[in-house]
């Protein structure tokens, strides 16, 4: 089992701004990011980092 990254209050309450018809999708494609970066913890920067990269 992978483990997933934690968010942060302050990442989790960025990622309730996105439509929840998308937030799911969402959410994967932030925590791949965090993976793929061996990060531990999500946080506001990596939420807006997705947000440009991913156009949204």
């Amino acid at each position: 089992m992978v483990d997933l990254p934690q968010w942060t209050p302050e990442a989790e309450a960025k990622l309730k701004q996105i439509p929840f018809f998308v937030r799911a999708q969402a959410r994967e494609r932030i925590e791949h990011l965090a993976r793929t970066a061996e990060l531990d913890v999500i946080t506001v920067a990596l939420v807006e980092q997705a947000r440009l990269e991913f156009g949204q």
